[in-house]
């Protein structure tokens, strides 16, 4: 070994001391701290007002957690919710592809769809179709050479959860047209142009080949639809639907007991949202299993224990 490589081994070995002996010191964080002792305080006077008012009648409301109003009118919430939201789905789908369409037909009607069902608020539509009997009187369907087939009086026909099924289903799929639209633009054009190439229809590029993939995009955005629709199916209240909102208002109406009522159906509304929100972060998680970068309401938590079950795995 040369003295100059001798030279710069003593230097490296000198620099390398130097670095490990070096002291790392972290930058406090005052405004973290700060910030973090506020929410405690914060939290804890929220806490104490919840405990200690004795207005909120904790022990009224327990009484009528699982009163047999309050569980029929959140099945007829649960039931309105699906309902309408497999029927915007399907219609959103339908809205969505006609979007995409090369007919400027097609495309000028879903534009105009999306333009007024997602302007007009859905209390506006929802009372409009609940009276629909004031524009028709009777609903009827002919036929050439047959005459009337079908003809029912509008007011038994629209019933007051009819009505809601078709106003929030197509004020929804305005929404989920909109979704499914982005979805379909997410996938790149050139697959459909090799299908294309390869003699595919159309319907089967889109059922093979574009759904597919733009369901990765599709999902999340639709569970927060779905958990959006929920809480406005509480609208319905207003036609006299008797969904859970509804039957708290004519338990308190009743009993004056307000507060606790209002307590009863936000628990419950928190805690359909909250399963409905685990739900949506595996059905992410499955959709997008080839994209790490996802992350959900959930994912820290479900990936930290996920990652102790592994570990502990792993030991064994």
């Amino acid at each position: 070994m040369s003295a100059h490589d001798a030279n710069n081994n003593a230097q490296v070995q000198t620099a390398s001391e130097t670095v490990a002996s070096l002291k790392v010191v972290p930058q406090k964080q005052y405004g973290l701290w700060i910030g973090t002792a506020l929410v405690l305080v914060l939290m804890y006077f929220i806490i104490r007002a919840f405990a200690v008012n004795p207005a909120f009648e904790w022990d009224v409301a327990r009484s009528y957690m699982f009163h047999p109003s309050i569980m029929r009118g959140l099945y007829n919430t649960l039931l309105l919710t699906v309902i309408i939201m497999v029927v915007a789905t399907i219609l959103g789908t339908i809205i969505a592809i006609m979007r995409v369409s090369r007919s400027e037909i097609l495309n000028g009607f879903a534009g105009v769809y999306v333009w007024f069902f997602r302007g007009v608020p859905a209390l506006i539509q929802l009372i409009f179709w609940f009276n629909l009997s004031l524009l028709v009187s009777n609903i009827s369907i002919s036929l050439p050479f047959v005459g009337e087939v079908f003809s029912v009086r509008t007011n038994d026909f629209m019933t007051p959860f009819f009505s809601a099924v078709v106003a929030l289903a197509l004020c929804e799929a305005g929404y989920m047209a909109e979704i499914i639209r982005a979805g379909i633009k997410s996938v790149p054009s050139g697959q459909a142009e090799a299908a294309t190439a390869l003699g595919m229809p159309y319907r089967m590029i889109l059922k093979r080949i574009t759904l597919p993939q733009a369901m990765r995009f599709v999902v999340p955005p639709t569970g927060n639809e779905a958990i959006n629709l929920l809480k406005m199916t509480s609208l319905v209240t207003f036609i006299a639907v008797d969904d859970l909102f509804y039957s708290a208002q004519s338990i308190y109406a009743r009993t004056f007991e307000t507060i606790p009522l209002l307590i009863v159906v936000s628990t419950w509304y928190l805690a359909v949202v909250s399963i409905m929100s685990v739900g949506q972060y595996f059905l992410e998680r499955h959709f997008g299993r080839s994209d790490k970068r996802n992350q959900t309401l959930f994912d820290t938590w479900v990936r930290a224990i996920l990652g102790r079950k592994n570990r502990s795995n792993a030991d064994v």
